[in-house]
């Protein structure tokens, strides 16, 4: 499981190791949020109207879910935990920092969590700013949003300071390679 700030390289990290040739299914989170750039349903995220989300979270649909943004949900479908066993993969998630502690305290046997820090945050503004994709308060939520989950950091099994994409690609491939094996 992968958990970083926004801007911080996880989804880079998570799409170099499903090119790994590993036992790996990327669990595909639901949001109420709009689509951004090129992101495709069901394949990016799960976008749900803020009414559909907010239904699922009655019938208790989600293994974790939390407005990230105001307005913006996020969650992870029981439905898409199950799709991934029963295809005998080992679920890849890139996950909100809380979302994924919750993940870990309901799967902590099972789970190799992993925060990815950037090297500053002015080197996360930088990268957030180079997206093109937000608006100035957008980006000034994130980087509020990304002060306070470094706090978190301490509670993930591995900080993976991501410095250097190719060293952290390298890192990320050999640290999942040894918990498939344990």
């Amino acid at each position: 499981m992968f958990s970083a700030p926004s801007g911080s390289g996880k989804t880079t990290l998570v799409h170099h190791l499903l090119q790994q040739n590993l036992p790996l299914g990327f669990s595909i989170s639901a949001t109420s949020r709009a689509p951004r750039g090129e992101e495709v349903n069901g394949k990016d995220y799960y976008f749900l109207t803020e009414e559909e989300f907010r239904k699922k979270i009655e019938e208790d649909a989600f293994v974790e879910h939390e407005e990230v943004y105001k307005g913006a949900l996020y969650g992870t479908l029981r439905s898409e935990i199950d799709r991934l066993w029963e295809e005998g993969k080992h679920v890849l998630f890139d996950i909100d920092v809380v979302g994924g502690l919750n993940v870990k305290a309901q799967y902590p046997e099972n789970t190799l969590s992993i925060f990815v820090q950037p090297p500053s945050l002015d080197e996360l503004e930088n990268r957030l700013r180079s997206r093109g994709t937000e608006s100035e308060e957008k980006i000034q939520q994130r980087l509020d949003k990304s002060a306070k989950e470094l706090v978190y950091a301490q509670d993930f099994d591995v900080i993976l300071v991501n410095d250097e994409l190719n060293k952290a690609k390298q890192e990320v491939v050999r640290l999942v390679k040894r918990h498939l094996q344990s």
